[in-house]
């Protein structure tokens, strides 16, 4: 293990571990800004198993996913679940191809919303506001009224959509498209979960917490018996989950905060089983380190207004990343904690004649 980088970035652990009673974790690959794998567990019962996050798709994933089943014991066809904590496609993305291969059905929360969908004829990797979306009333916002929305429309900020550089394009259309169309299966929940539902999994009653932030859909799953706590990607033992801007949630800020709230009142949790990293012990900690973490970010914006005065995203962006992270996710973040501040009445925001939203501090 590289100890010069946090545990949600290391490479995947190519052992399948127990993690608690009937629970073992399968450590997938992944690549993406600040991560290194994605925790699959294996929720272990006399029926077979119920999978966790079984990564994302395409070759790669799947390889692994099918090398740590055959290691755990467990035949692909004995699992007859995949519950999907979020639609972030390192957790769903591999679900609709093992649905299609081996017929587990796909659990999710109700407000699942696919990321991709492969009958689109757009292959930009952005998600849009539509108002289909829970808590899609953002559209009646004056600032977004008439805004066109879409993959190829500006961002909701009025920044422009990021573009892959053209060979990552290719590719991936290629995958989407061409041979690997195939680990690209759209999955269809066969059924969902709402807050407070029962399913049971690993021999034993699990308890679904509705924990909207990170996405509007996110899912945690508490373990009553054994006094566990799936996570996702709700709390993260290191770091803290991007709060985007670019979903369809008023007030993406304010429904992450209610949802740590919400897992910190859960104090008899002994374990917390995180989508990336190691479990942790102490989850009203950890959930107090990151709501730390965001208000000081939000002071951040405050102290920055006097120098900055009326400016758009990205000059605020500027004040709470580092260059080498400045980009479209970075922009994203920074719209919702400046949205969250003009929802608590400390910012006021009017589109400039770009199109570009401009926030000023009251």
């Amino acid at each position: 293990m590289n100890l010069s980088v946090r545990e949600e970035q290391q490479p995947p652990d190519e052992k399948v571990v127990e993690i608690a009673k009937n629970i073992r974790r399968l450590q997938l690959p992944m690549s993406m800004p600040g991560l290194g794998h994605v925790n699959c567990y294996i929720l272990d019962d006399e029926n077979g198993a119920a999978l966790v996050d079984p990564g994302l798709p395409g070759p790669q994933n799947w390889k692994a996913l099918m090398a740590g089943l055959k290691q755990a014991e467990l035949p692909p066809e004995r699992v007859h679940s995949i519950i999907i904590t979020h639609s972030h496609p390192d957790h769903f993305g591999a679900s609709g191809h093992f649905r299609e291969q081996y017929g587990a059905d796909i659990i999710t929360h109700k407000n699942f919303k696919l990321w991709w969908d492969t009958a689109d004829e757009d292959d930009d990797l952005v998600e849009s506001v539509d108002k289909d979306g829970d808590n899609s009333e953002i559209l009646d916002n004056p600032l977004f009224l008439n805004r066109e929305t879409g993959p190829r429309a500006p961002t909701p900020w009025g920044g422009k959509r990021y573009k892959m550089p053209l060979h990552k394009r290719l590719a991936y259309s290629f995958m989407k498209h061409g041979w690997g169309g195939r680990w690209f299966a759209t999955p269809q929940p066969t059924s969902h979960l709402e807050d407070a539902d029962h399913i049971s999994l690993a021999g034993r009653e699990f308890v679904a917490i509705h924990t909207p932030g990170h996405t509007p859909d996110h899912l945690c799953l508490y373990d009553p018996e054994e006094e566990v706590m799936i996570c996702g990607d709700h709390v993260l033992p290191t770091i803290t989950p991007h709060i985007s801007g670019m979903g369809t949630a008023l007030d993406p800020l304010k429904d992450f905060f209610t949802s740590l709230d919400r897992v910190k009142e859960f104090n008899s949790v002994k374990l917390g089983l995180p989508a990336h990293g190691q479990p942790f012990t102490d989850l009203p900690g950890r959930v107090t380190d990151i709501k730390r973490h965001h208000e000081e970010r939000l002071q951040l914006l405050r102290d920055s207004s006097d120098r900055l005065g009326r400016a758009p995203v990205n000059h605020y962006m500027k004040e709470l990343f580092k260059e080498r992270s400045w980009g479209p996710m970075a922009e994203s973040e920074t719209f919702a904690h400046l949205e969250h501040l003009r929802y608590v009445g400390e910012t006021d925001a009017t589109r400039n004649n770009a199109g570009a939203i401009e926030y000023s501090f009251r």
